[in-house]
């Protein structure tokens, strides 16, 4: 079923990445015109051209911090998928502004130059580390975030729909846990845990994606959409790991890394409020108050004592062996575990 009209043009900003390559794939299963593929990195563009191998997409070089980048690249695009960020928490903590030029001075630019261009709808990619932020990537984004939702609340007539998407950690995207913990369990190491009682949302690229779709299709201006997902502790998914390539479970523990939380929120108790509930996804819709607050004084906000957050602490749980089913469902997983028995790689 295809989610965009047929012959649509789609820009993917930051599309040489886990999520934009794999929108890039899904796109193309559809009756689409067009797909931009936006990003600085030309060596990785030659090689997806040569893996993708589809004349429908088109590659861009440049920069989302460059909004004369962004303006050309968005030209006569129907569709935006924002998903190009800095997402490292060290490296956000060490270069704090470099995150803000990317995360959200970047996503400014998307924003306004898919106004200026009449893109029909944008979609930017968030994350859990967004709420209740302690971290300088989670502040940016929180930030992005915001910026989404005050384009919704000061041009109520603009054509241009500005949503957000938000996620936990995306299973074997670049830069996540579980590619290093294979990489180690290959090597003969032990994987390297901060501590084994932390806890993380799991879902899939494909999960991912299909939110990303449905915004496309239903969001409102300034809408926040969240998936909803299990969880785990880190010491039961380096086990899961270890487990599946048949190595003992050791771990080293390390200790927590710059800016990281025990648990993770994905959405917090005051959007929790006013959040409408569909089963595999919240949508946070935009208060749309105005600065005249004295307007709401004697009526406020109501429920929020009686709400919890959602976090990696409460969600539900996954235990070691349905970690491993979950693992098994992704082709990177099982690609690594045939490259190391000859009867599996036959």
């Amino acid at each position: 079923m295809s989610v965009v009209p047929a012959g649509s043009r789609i820009l993917i900003t930051g599309g040489t990445g886990s999520f934009g390559r794999t929108m890039v794939r899904r796109l193309l299963e559809q009756d689409v015109g067009e797909v931009r593929v936006l990003s600085r990195d030309e060596a990785k563009q030659d090689e997806m051209r040569r893996q993708v191998g589809d004349d429908r997409v088109r590659y861009h070089v440049g920069d989302v911090r460059d909004h004369d980048s962004v303006l050309l690249a968005s030209r006569e695009v129907d569709f935006v998928f924002h998903a190009a960020a800095l997402k490292q928490v060290p490296s956000c903590e060490f270069f704090p502004l470099e995150a803000v030029r990317t995360n959200v001075l970047g996503s400014t630019n998307v924003i306004e130059a898919a106004q200026r261009n009449g893109v029909a709808s944008v979609v930017l990619l968030s994350t859990d580390k967004a709420v209740y932020p302690v971290n300088a990537m989670g502040l940016t984004k929180a930030l992005m975030e915001k910026v989404a939702q005050a384009h919704a609340r000061n041009n109520p007539r603009s054509p241009t729909v500005v949503s957000c998407v938000r996620y936990g950690n995306v299973m074997y995207s670049r830069g996540s846990v579980i590619p290093l913990f294979i990489e180690q369990v290959k090597a003969g190491r032990a994987p390297t845990v901060t501590d084994p009682a932390m806890t993380r949302f799991l879902m899939s690229l494909a999960d991912s994606v299909e939110l990303v779709e449905h915004a496309f299709q239903h969001a409102r201006p300034g809408d926040v959409f969240i998936r909803k997902a299990a969880a785990c502790t880190i010491g039961d998914l380096a086990e899961a790991v270890c487990r599946l390539f048949d190595v003992p479970a050791k771990l080293d523990v390390i200790g927590m890394r710059h800016g990281e939380k025990l648990d993770e929120t994905l959405a917090s108790r005051e959007e929790l409020v006013r959040a409408d509930d569909f089963g595999e996804f919240f949508r946070v819709p935009l208060d749309a108050r105005d600065l005249n607050y004295a307007l709401y004084v004697s009526e406020g906000e109501l429920g929020e004592s009686t709400v919890a957050e959602f976090n990696s602490a409460n969600a539900p749980r996954i235990d070691v062996p349905q970690i491993m089913d979950l693992l098994l469902t992704l082709p990177e997983v099982r690609a690594e575990l045939a490259s190391t028995d000859p009867v599996l790689s036959c």
